[in-house]
């Protein structure tokens, strides 16, 4: 586009005072832009799940590895002890507890009428008394041995009535006695199975443990000896705590890794290795709170990178954060992702993948406008709460408000006030007044 100047107000010994333009259609971008870094898809740092020895290492830092690959081995005689404790505990546990039913009360018999021995000895009284020749005598003795009958056979009705008296009490304590019994029963299978679910727990987390010692590759990547941040393995738990009724502890924080090779020492949550998976990189801007509003989702967005300079880089909006974030400078910044695509060099050959944790510069086109009526940007005066430019109409100075589209560096988009072709005042506006006389 050309855009005609024209200058006047001035000698060929001072600057000129007022410069003009013409007003054109051009295409005009709004970028906003934004410091970034690049991430990559996924990043898992690999620790070891109890403390041993490395046994085995079958990778070397940049090894590109799939996922479920065996990195390391780790060996830990501890950690199968515990399994072996874990599993002892379960048995122990898994044995039923027997209390027995309610302890067996006998009833009191007594026999129901008169005994066969003391009816056998009346009989043989009174065998005896009719021998008896003085026949006043021997009705005595027989009244009286009726009479001895009668009072034993009440006696015996009235003992019978205690006894069975006494057997329903006996019954009843027994009954009771049962019952007291089996809610005890009850109560001690309830704490059994709550003891055997800690114990169950303690084995399984014994058993991942010792699988944990085959460390592998949770997706595909490039693998780093070394690294920190969360583990990817389960560390050993205590069965002492499990088996107290604790849970499965909390995973320790994975330390950062000194020197990882075959037969050196490691702890329990010791960094082993970290795997990055490249296959997609990211970026992750820090955009001004004046400028995220403007910013959405499909978003386009051109990067550059310092350690590859001369080469842009395409990316798109994929995700504006809410949280906000504070500046070092007191102001407030929004979290952007984007997604990264390839680069190319000026001369359109291709530019290399750059590297997580590299930083960049992203400008991202939030407005454009391909045909607009388009004057330069320093035209643009604001008064007040009106956005103004000057026009040059007959010579004069017009004040012109106007509404903006598009806001380029450059050039602005100018929705109303002005038209195609209108000359206006481009340097010294902030100056003119109504009416002035431009030449």
């Amino acid at each position: 586009m050309a855009l005609l100047l024209a200058l006047s107000a001035c000698t060929a010994e001072e600057a000129p005072v007022v410069q003009t333009a013409t007003v054109a259609r051009a295409p005009v971008s709004e970028v906003v832009e934004a410091p970034a870094t690049v991430g990559a898809r996924a990043t898992a740092s690999l620790t070891s799940p109890a403390a041993g020895t490395v046994a085995k290492l079958y990778v070397s830092d940049g090894d590109t590895v799939k996922k479920g690959e065996i990195l390391a081995r780790i060996s830990a005689p501890q950690a199968r002890d515990r399994l072996k404790e874990a599993k002892k505990a379960d048995r122990q546990a898994a044995k039923p507890v027997s209390f027995g039913g309610a302890p067996s009360v006998p009833s009191l018999r007594l026999p129901n009428g008169i005994d066969p021995h003391v009816r056998k000895s009346f009989a043989q009284a009174r065998q005896a008394a009719r021998k008896v020749e003085d026949k006043a005598i021997r009705r005595h003795l027989l009244s009286a041995i009726d009479l001895a009958e009668k009072q034993h056979r009440s006696q015996q009705k009235a003992l019978n009535g205690i006894v069975g008296g006494l057997n329903r009490m006996l019954t009843s304590f027994t009954g009771q006695l049962g019952a007291g019994m089996s809610g005890l029963s009850s109560s001690m299978s309830s704490l059994q199975a709550a003891s055997r679910s800690q114990t169950r727990a303690a084995v399984k987390a014994a058993e991942e443990t010792v699988e944990g010692l085959t460390i592998k590759a949770p997706f595909g990547g490039v693998v780093t000896l070394g690294g920190g941040g969360g583990s990817a393995t389960p560390a050993l738990p205590d069965l002492a705590e499990l088996v107290s009724g604790g849970g499965v502890p909390a995973q320790a924080a994975g330390s950062s890794a000194g020197t990882i090779a075959e037969g050196v020492p490691v702890g329990q949550g010791e960094a082993l290795l970290t795997v990055t998976d490249v296959s997609e990189l990211n970026l992750r801007a820090d955009v001004d709170e004046t400028d995220v509003l403007l910013v959405e989702n499909g978003t386009r967005a051109e990067v550059e990178f310092d350690a590859v300079p001369g080469a842009v880089y395409t990316a798109e909006v994929t995700g504006v954060g809410v949280t906000p974030q504070e500046g070092a400078t007191g102001g407030v910044s929004y979290p952007v992702r984007l997604s990264l695509a390839e680069g190319r060099f000026d001369d359109g050959s291709e530019a290399p993948d750059p590297k997580p944790g590299m930083s960049a510069v992203v400008r991202m086109i939030v407005k454009e406008s391909p045909e607009a009526v388009a004057v330069p940007a320093a035209a643009v005066v604001t008064s007040g709460r009106d956005t103004v430019v000057w026009a040059v109409v007959g010579g004069r100075a017009e004040r012109r408000t106007v509404t903006l589209g598009a806001e380029g560096d450059a050039f602005v988009e100018v929705v109303n006030g002005v038209k195609v072709g209108d000359r206006v005042i481009t340097r010294g506006a902030d100056g003119v007044r109504q009416g002035q006389e431009i030449p």
